[in-house]
């Protein structure tokens, strides 16, 4: 039988596939409608579900937050996660870097070091340009100002002239057996096509990014991936169980 915490997981992919029965899914889990009803309601309380008749859905998809807000959300936690990521990463590779405010805090601790970065990250362009060791390559296309990134057929078709040892990204919710969850679908198709450019796929992600599904746009991830956190060891055994090598940040919990 999975632990409660890797079902309750598991049920939230399966609600956002379609299914939403409390029978079914107790069947499909092997255990009672009760424990799925309870299961509901603790998901019902952490904001990722709305409860139906004999059911559930997901919860109404978030409002996006600006790279401002986002900025100053788990500050800590990011910085932390950014430490964690670098220390995989030897000097000299080439990088792609997508959008998000955990990568622009990876982005910083570049200053220094000998790269080659691809990215379509608006704020990590003042803060590297100007740094001997990095050429920094900028994918062109649509500005998102919400996000302060580009994405769309311009960025994508540079993209497709380049290949990088290894990928940095995060997104706004991350599920087992879904992947990587965003606003829309030029960012996903961005991120999905930045994710077959790499040889190496590394997400940054802390605690309150795994299993949230806050947005209706998904990126598959590939069969072996790392995942860098703060979350807890219970929080991430799932992604673990699918392929993924999790890496926890220091003093995480």
């Amino acid at each position: 039988m999975r632990r409660s915490g890797t079902r309750r997981e598991a049920i939230l992919a399966a609600i956002a596939a379609g299914e939403a029965d409390v029978d079914g899914l107790a069947a499909r889990f092997g255990v009672s409608p009760s424990t799925i009803r309870r299961d509901l309601q603790r998901l019902s309380a952490e904001r990722a579900i709305a409860r139906t008749y004999g059911g559930a859905m997901l919860a109404p998809m978030a409002e996006e937050q600006s790279l401002g807000a986002r900025e100053g959300m788990n500050r800590g936690a990011k910085a932390a996660i950014a430490a964690a990521a670098l220390d995989l990463v030897p000097e000299g590779e080439t990088l792609i870097l997508d959008g998000g405010s955990t990568i622009a805090a990876f982005g910083r601790l570049l200053r220094g070091r000998r790269h080659r970065i691809i990215t379509n990250n608006l704020p990590l362009i003042a803060l590297l340009a100007d740094q001997p060791g990095i050429e920094l390559v900028v994918l062109g296309g649509a500005v998102r100002p919400i996000s302060m990134s580009t994405s769309g057929p311009l960025a994508e078709a540079a993209l497709r002239c380049l290949t990088a040892d290894r990928l940095l990204t995060s997104a706004d919710g991350l599920m087992p057996g879904l992947g990587l969850c965003e606003a829309t679908l030029e960012q996903v198709s961005l991120k999905s096509l930045m994710m077959q450019r790499a040889a190496a796929v590394t997400v940054l992600a802390d605690a309150s990014k795994l299993g949230r599904a806050g947005q209706p746009c998904w990126a598959p991830l590939p069969a072996r991936w790392t995942l860098v956190t703060d979350a807890p060891e219970r929080a991430s055994e799932a992604f673990g169980a699918e392929g993924a090598q999790v890496v926890r940040a220091p003093g995480a919990g």
